[in-house]
């Protein structure tokens, strides 16, 4: 039966994936890919030789109507990202959209993804927690920062290694000096780290430290 699959695809290390999404990508017709490169190193771990297509957020919107009315005309077709589940700050979306649009069956599987591990590991409350991807770069940023002053659950940002300092500092600025919180970096890879505090400590931490790698920020909520 010709369906999308979404197929979450390793965070780090290349061992976090499923027999089912191994399967499931060996199958289809066509796999869609943020970075063909990036999904064709896993593909070869895995002995997989299922033809890739670039998908990403620049031509996405272009693509999407023809790849539903390949579905349609009887193909199977896998979605992934670079790493995790795709539609998590990542493409995903709009094509979903369209297809559930068109009636046409969406498959997802479950996997991996970086902001529950993080969020399990920084010890902060998480039977009730809000994800807010990525702030925005700069249009509405402080606007967002100031509307999570009222939060009381657990919150979980993503963020390039090259914003994490200015992120901390807004974040302290906005929430308060002691306000506890976790920075996770590398996840399920060789140097994996991750950190807790205040938010005031995480901040003079990566004053004199540049970190690399993908990062997961995650904050108490505000006490009553």
């Amino acid at each position: 039966m010709s369906k999308l699959f979404l197929v979450p695809t390793p965070i780090g290390n290349l061992k976090d994936i499923t027999y089912r999404a191994v399967e499931v990508l060996g199958s289809v017709d066509l796999i869609l890919a943020e970075d063909t490169r990036q999904a064709k190193k896993l593909l070869l771990h895995y002995k997989i030789s299922t033809p890739v297509q670039s998908h990403h957020a620049f031509n996405e919107h272009k693509s999407v109507e023809g790849l539903c009315t390949k579905i349609t005309s009887g193909h199977s077709i896998a979605l992934i990202s670079d790493a995790g589940t795709p539609g998590i700050s990542d493409p995903g979306f709009l094509l979903v959209r369209n297809c559930v649009e068109k009636g046409i069956s969406v498959e997802t599987l479950p996997g991996p993804t970086a902001l529950i591990p993080a969020l399990i590991n920084s010890g902060l409350p998480c039977e009730r927690f809000c994800f807010e991807g990525f702030l925005p770069h700069k249009k509405g940023r402080n606007k967002r920062l100031s509307f999570l002053k009222e939060e009381s659950r657990t919150m979980v940002f993503y963020e390039s290694p090259y914003r994490l300092l200015r992120t901390l500092e807004e974040l302290r600025e906005q929430l308060g000096n002691d306000r506890e919180a976790s920075v996770s970096r590398e996840l399920t890879k060789v140097f994996e780290e991750n950190l807790r505090g205040t938010l005031s400590s995480l901040a003079e931490h990566y004053k004199n430290k540049t970190p690399k790698g993908e990062i997961v920020i995650v904050v108490a909520g505000r006490k009553p």
